[in-house]
């Protein structure tokens, strides 16, 4: 295929893909099936449910907008698909040991897919030159390219993408793109990237992705609850799985990813025309990380589909916003988040969190939501969101 009609083609895909996604952002939903194409087969990450149960990852608590606490988590059910309309009776709030009674209505849930926090993903994209070529013209590289396309034009508008390509440099890869929202930019960078590395340094890429990613995890600039702020991070590696060279190995990386306070999943897409010998690779670093390994093996096809479902997985956490009674003290302090699962099972999941009682300048866009949540959450008049102890009855026989 000729240089020009590649790169022709690949625009067009993204001319007519970047209207669908309009349509479909326009329409204020994405409906992407949980379960994984055919021929794509997903396994679970860390952390798992237990048959017939499920999980949950707190990953941010956000105090920006105090006395509103802001709670990000992701859930998850023993296949690591997400659990789907939470409400505000299956959310247990806890606060230095004592619950928070919903019919008090001092907090509130919502999907992440419907708000405007951004969030991030860095693509990693193998580049070597055993994924060029195949039989009858058909090229795992090019598949993976468009798999790549595609998770950037149906991505929402304020969400980011960064692409790190493996290719032969000093590091071990090429910094394809910087964080960027622009669909049309990151399609015409990715169009530039060729197969032609001779040695494949995937895990060196997979920890220069994660360094990308740990700034958003350590903290992030931009006003909370707004279109320019981040509150989670990703990474999508397209790859066969087979590594060499590199300066750190499996074992490195995998601790790596078991130290980290906050997770960053590993969503990995395995892929080759010649062997699936080291699909291994991709599935222990992805079942570390609270990610989802898929082995596509041949199956190119299928490879868009999967990564819609992978972006699917990544919207599909919740944010829970409460109202704290705890007076301003600069101090920190603990509380609960918990999940029942299905409503009026009874069954709650709980996880531990912490958030800080501070008070914060009114500049900026901060009075105005500020404002915006106080009709949303209204105070109470006694301040008292906690359920109330009943008075006990008086026992028989006595006045």
């Amino acid at each position: 295929m000729s240089e020009k009609i590649r790169k022709g083609s690949i625009m067009a895909i993204i001319k007519t893909r970047h209207f669908v996604s309009v349509l479909i952002v326009c329409a204020g939903a994405v409906f992407v099936s949980l379960v994984p194409p055919a021929g794509a087969q997903a396994f679970q990450g860390a952390g798992l449910a237990a048959p017939g149960g499920y999980g949950l990852k707190v990953y941010k608590v956000e105090s920006g907008l105090y006395p509103f606490v802001q709670v990000y988590f992701r859930t998850f059910d023993q296949m690591m698909q997400p659990l789907v309309n939470l409400n505000m009776m299956n959310i247990g709030i806890m606060v230095k040991g004592r619950s928070y009674d919903p019919l008090k209505r001092q907090y509130t849930i919502d999907p992440l897919r419907q708000r405007p926090e951004l969030t991030r993903t860095v693509i990693v994209l193998d580049a070597s030159g055993s994924l060029a070529g195949g039989r009858g013209g058909s090229s795992p590289f090019e598949a993976a390219l468009r798999a790549a396309m595609r998770y950037i034009t149906v991505k929402r508008p304020q969400d980011e993408v960064a692409v790190l390509s493996i290719r032969d440099t000093k590091e071990g890869y090429e910094v394809t793109s910087q964080f960027e929202r622009d669909d049309r930019l990151l399609a015409e960078r990715l169009a530039d990237v060729r197969p032609d590395g001779q040695k494949t340094r995937l895990y060196d890429t997979i920890g220069a992705a994660m360094q990308m990613c740990g700034l958003t995890a350590q903290g992030s600039s931009g006003t909370p609850g707004s279109g320019d702020y981040p509150v989670s991070c990703s990474i999508v590696v397209l790859s066969d799985g087979h590594d060499e060279g590199g300066a750190i190995s499996r074992e490195e990386l995998n601790t790596r990813i078991t130290n980290l306070e906050i997770p960053i999943p590993v969503y990995s897409l395995a892929y080759s025309r010649e062997s699936a010998e080291h699909f291994k690779n991709l599935e222990a670093i992805s079942k570390n990380s609270f990610g989802l390994y898929f082995g596509v093996g041949e199956a190119y096809d299928e490879m868009q589909r999967t990564i819609e479902a992978v972006q699917n997985v990544i919207l599909s956490d919740y944010v829970v916003t409460y109202r704290s009674y705890i007076p301003v003290d600069g101090e920190t302090h603990t509380m609960k988040l918990g999940v029942e699962y299905p409503t009026g099972s009874g069954k709650y999941m709980y996880q531990d969190a912490k958030f800080e009682a501070i008070a914060l300048p009114p500049i900026g866009p901060i009075p105005g939501m500020l404002q915006q949540l106080n009709v949303r959450i209204p105070p109470l008049p006694d301040e008292n969101p906690y359920f109330t102890d009943p008075v006990p009855a008086p026992a028989a026989g006595l006045p």
